[in-house]
């Protein structure tokens, strides 16, 4: 059964609490009301962007008044007296920390009559924008937002992106602004300018703590060598997006096609830029699938035509992807490929059961065999003395078929019964089930549950607690959308 490759169609962008905008301020004026030390971070804020920050408090306090004396960009000026209606004219944003509603409702009122976008502090239902948490990093800056609803949660995500986004990148966001208008003078193509771009990117990620220098611009400008297209096989893990590698998610964004398969998770696919183009070329066990011949030449003919590829398989590639075959269709081809391996199935799988497949005492060695040959029954080759052995933990991918005679000939070379094994359907996803029996009953188990999602089986010793109902807390943390089947 075949079909044919299937384009993705891009979705339209989900719904948003928020828009994520950034106002222009420098030079111009802003208000403030209040003279608290909440009044006062805004007040920071607005001079830190170049606002001149024009504060009317009565008594506005310390914080504040040693603001004024010692601004960080633009002027604040303290007015001590109330606000009034005419203060608003000419204002580019206006901040208020009110004490009540009404007084926070007559101040919005004011501001938008004005046609001044408004924020009332602490109260969301008066304002126009909020200002979140922010990563400074300028002239790169980033905002965060939780919709009001948990800052303390956006002060976290502060903290861990202000880990991961070195100081040095301020260095290269400057010398990024003060090159673009050169650059937009040279008229280049939309290829060219694009090209400068990834080349200046690879350079800030490769040194984010050196300063850019004036003669990288030219180096920058001069002309690659022509090259054609490439593939890259990357591992999309057994789902869960956040198991992707850094290096996976690098080469997704900068992929030109992205090919996948029916098992890789679509939250994967929010990680490639959204201009790639997507295609499903799916291989799916006795149910319509691409052949691997197509595949292979579909690949090939994108790579030469000079676009990025990225073949993308759940799991880990080089684990019954069959990745050595469209290797070496690349290498006949004459393309260029590497592989970015992933998380496997039975990694996956083995971190969410808080198993070790090579617990001490328990299993000398783990293995990995596959339930479906080529023409989608049981291999004839599998090493059954190898898989009895009570001291070795056997994985068994594309199992589902199979299962049954691989269960009855296991058990004939002398498997005992009462082996513990565990089934694990969509490993690490939200609809993840597991099912842990004696191998002897889990076929039947599962031929009752019937199973509809990619299922990974494992043997061994090491998943005897699994069975204990007394056990079942230690599974308490998977959260699981779906009960455990038992």
């Amino acid at each position: 059964m075949t079909r044919a490759p299937e384009p993705l169609v891009t979705a339209r962008i989900a719904p948003m609490a928020r828009l994520p905008a950034f106002f222009a301020l420098t030079g111009k004026r802003a208000l403030v009301a209040g003279g608290s030390a909440a009044a006062t971070w805004k007040a920071e804020l607005l001079s830190a962007a170049g606002a001149q920050v024009e504060v009317f408090a009565l008594q506005p306090g310390e914080d504040m008044l040693a603001l004024a004396s010692a601004p960080p960009n633009g002027a604040v000026v303290i007015q001590q007296r109330d606000w009034s209606a005419d203060d608003f004219s000419g204002a580019a944003i206006a901040v208020a920390d009110c004490s009540n509603d009404k007084d926070a409702a007559q101040f919005a009122a004011t501001a938008r009559n004005a046609g001044v976008p408004v924020n009332v502090i602490d109260r969301p239902a008066f304002c126009d924008f909020s200002f979140g948490a922010i990563v400074n990093r300028s002239p790169l800056v980033i905002g965060i937002s939780t919709e009001g609803a948990a800052p303390v949660f956006g002060q976290a995500i502060r903290a861990k992106i202000e880990a991961l986004i070195p100081q040095g990148f301020a260095r290269w966001a400057a010398a990024a602004l003060a090159w673009r208008p050169r650059l937009r003078a040279l008229a280049l193509s939309f290829r060219g300018r694009r090209t400068f771009w990834e080349r200046f990117a690879a350079r800030a990620m490769a040194s984010p703590d050196r300063m850019p220098n004036e003669a990288e611009f030219p180096a920058l400008l001069a002309p690659a060598p022509r090259t054609g297209g490439s593939v890259t096989l990357v591992g999309a893990g057994p789902g869960d997006p956040e198991l992707l590698t850094l290096r996976a998610v690098r080469a997704l964004q900068s992929a030109d096609v992205i090919l996948f398969d029916d098992l890789v998770s679509t939250d994967i696919l929010d990680f490639a830029r959204r201009e790639a183009k997507k295609m499903l070329v799916g291989k799916t066990g006795h149910a319509p699938s691409c052949r691997q011949d197509e595949i292979n030449a579909l690949m090939i003919s994108l790579a030469k035509s000079g676009r990025c590829v990225v073949r993308l398989k759940g799991g880990d590639p080089m684990i019954f992807g069959r990745a050595d075959e469209e290797i070496a269709a690349c290498r006949a081809a004459g393309i260029p490929i590497e592989v970015v391996p992933g998380i496997t199935t039975a990694q996956g799988a083995a971190g969410r059961l808080l198993v070790s497949l090579t617990r001490r005492g328990e299993a000398r060695r783990v293995q990995y065999i596959t339930g479906h040959s080529h023409g989608g029954a049981l291999p004839t080759d599998i090493d059954w003395a190898g898989v009895a052995d009570s001291t070795v933990t056997t994985v068994v991918y594309m199992p589902s078929k199979t299962l049954p005679d691989l269960v009855d000939a296991a058990l004939k070379a002398g498997l005992q019964p009462t082996t513990p094994a565990v089934a694990v359907m969509s490993a690490t996803r939200t609809d993840e089930r597991v099912m842990a029996a004696t191998i002897a009953d889990l076929p039947g188990r599962l031929a009752i549950e019937r199973l509809t999602g990619p299922v990974v089986v494992m043997i061994g010793r090491v998943f005897d607690h699994l069975q204990s109902e007394a056990n079942e807390v230690a599974l308490a943390p998977m959260q699981r959308s779906v009960p455990l089947a038992k």
